[in-house]
């Protein structure tokens, strides 16, 4: 069976390199998925995606005890709905903190190896693939061909990154000024794949916020030095179509933040939870939102379409049973 799935894993992938099945790409992407609770399979296999994004606390696992988490991720890929998605869907993912083993952990968790293992069994990865060669769940993935390509970063924000500091003033977390978020390995290699890539649009995967500041809880914005590392990455890297996703928080909102040097303003959509959020009396601020703030179960939904050559990206916040937000990419 395992080999079964890894050929149609492997298939998949090697389908979407070279075409789309609907004229257009559609990647959906999500996080926050307790394993025992409800899904929103069905409200994702109804977009029809030719790939899936797992952004992180893929399962809750909270735990040093690799057998439990091994459990609950095989609860997660026998649920009939994740099973039909796998039969029709290239799927990639990384981790947050739920599913590393820790609540807001970092570089210190002492199972961050063997949760390697569990999650990129999960995945289906093949024992040859490149993210087995280094520390960490890093990893990069091009689709598409010509001036039609993709190119999909999933940062690890968790094995590298430094120790939160507590906050202030009713807020959980607060500054750590010279703190690392991705360590130096990992921001070696992303440099090399944002200089050298051709793609047409980038997507970056980051699990926590990147652009949201105005709240308690973890972020970029809690490590300015990293936050600010990365912007000065893109403004020398000038990736084109560049965006951020991002899960963690229990909520959908879309972001949008000027940066001198770039094209068009950074936007960060984050899309959470597939089987929970906050209640529908929560609000947050956040300066930078752009559209909505969405408590409902929510996954997000990017639809990619050429015309005269250049790509029309496009952002879908999706509840149960209705579309919650529409936002296209400044040109």
């Amino acid at each position: 069976m395992l080999r079964l799935s890894i050929r149609v894993v492997l298939f998949l992938s090697a389908w979407l390199i070279t075409a789309y099945s609907h004229g257009q790409l559609r990647i959906a992407f999500g996080s926050c998925s307790q394993q025992q609770n409800e899904q929103l399979w069905d409200a994702v296999l109804a977009t029809q995606p030719d790939l899936w994004i797992w952004l992180g606390d893929n399962i809750y696992a909270d735990t040093h005890d690799m057998k439990r988490m091994r459990q609950m991720y095989d609860q997660q890929k026998q649920h009939p709905g994740y099973q039909r998605l796998r039969a029709t869907t290239a799927i990639i993912g990384t981790w947050d903190d739920h599913d590393y083993g820790v609540n807001d952990g970092g570089r210190n968790y002492s199972q961050k190896a063997a949760s390697k293992e569990e999650m990129l069994r999960f995945l289906d990865i093949p024992a040859t693939d490149p993210v087995r060669m280094h520390e960490g769940v890093y990893s990069a993935h091009t689709y598409g061909k010509g001036n039609q390509k993709v190119k999909v970063i999933l940062l690890d924000t968790r094995t590298f990154r430094d120790t939160l500091v507590k906050g202030t003033n009713g807020w959980r977390y607060g500054i750590n000024p010279d703190g690392d978020v991705l360590g130096e390995a990992q921001w070696n290699w992303l440099e090399k794949e944002l200089s050298h890539s051709d793609a047409s649009v980038h997507i970056i995967g980051s699990s926590i916020q990147f652009i949201a500041e105005e709240h308690g809880w973890e972020k970029w914005s809690n490590f300015p030095a990293a936050r600010s590392r990365m912007i000065a990455l893109l403004q020398k890297t000038r990736p084109a179509r560049a965006f951020i996703l991002s899960g963690d928080r229990h909520i959908a909102e879309i972001s949008q933040m000027p940066v001198d040097g770039l094209p068009h303003p950074l936007i960060d959509f984050t899309s959470s939870g597939l089987t929970h959020t906050w209640n529908d009396r929560f609000f947050e601020p956040n300066r930078y939102r752009a559209g909505k703030f969405m408590v409902a179960r929510n996954f997000g939904l990017i639809l990619i379409n050429w015309k005269d050559g250049k790509p029309r990206v496009e952002l879908q916040a999706h509840g149960k049973d209705s579309v919650l937000e529409q936002f296209v990419l400044p040109d």
